[in-house]
């Protein structure tokens, strides 16, 4: 068995692949291997609160991030209009997600937002807030990640602010472009200036990974895994 390899990957810009084929790369991994890459790097706060799951444990999601801020609000002018402008801008590759600012009462997801999401080519959301009509949702098999479910929809409680601008979440910063990739453990992001240098890295994490397995599997204690270069 060959020691572990622990060669840095170059620094690549992002236009070396596609963004589809960078999502589908991303979505072939685990948060994890992800998260490790980030922390090497310094980047310890990326990933979104723990209650931000998934509707079914088997989601995963990965695609570019289409941000929008909203808040509580009562007034009902034109609100129906931001809804409508905010889904005909959504692209190709893209995952819309929600800062809520903190809203614990509205749905900001639901069937028909779903369905009109499909229809643009974005691959999932991911809502700081509520999700209803949660079983027309799974029906789509759309991936969604969010903090509850419940009947309340927006109107008159919660209003969109603006899309397509810098977000927080949490600690999280999030930038149109940056990379959200989620799965049973939760959503990361990854800065779209370093995502495919970070996706080299975690792909060789991945490929690591399945070499300790083997030794573990074929019988070394820990301690000679280490030496190999292994972790646990």
């Amino acid at each position: 068995m060959s020691e572990i390899k622990t060669k840095k990957s170059t620094l690549l810009n992002n236009d070396k692949i596609s963004n589809k084929e960078l999502c589908d790369r991303f979505q072939n991994l685990f948060t994890a291997a992800v998260n490790d890459v980030l922390r090497e790097k310094g980047l310890l706060y990326q990933t979104l609160p723990p209650e931000i799951s998934p509707l079914k444990d088997n989601m995963r999601i990965c695609g570019i991030a289409f941000t929008v801020k909203g808040s509580k609000n009562l007034t009902l002018e034109n609100e129906m209009e931001q809804r409508a402008n905010m889904l005909e801008a959504l692209h190709e590759d893209s995952i819309c997600v929600w800062d809520t600012s903190g809203d614990d009462e509205s749905a900001q997801w639901g069937e028909v937002m779903t369905m009109a999401s499909v229809l643009r080519g974005c691959r999932g959301a991911v809502v700081d807030g509520g999700v209803r009509d949660t079983d027309k949702v799974l029906s789509q098999n759309f991936p969604v990640f969010c903090k509850y479910k419940t009947s309340n929809g927006m109107l008159g409680r919660f209003r969109l602010i603006d899309y397509q601008i810098p977000i927080q979440i949490k600690s999280v910063n999030i930038y149109p472009g940056d990379i959200i990739f989620g799965d049973i453990d939760g959503v990361i992001v990854i800065p779209k200036v370093m995502a495919y240098e970070v996706l080299l890295e975690a792909e060789q994490i991945k490929e690591n990974e399945e070499e300790i397995k083997k030794m573990v599997l074929d019988g070394l204690s820990p301690k000679e895994v280490v030496k190999r270069g292994g972790y646990f």
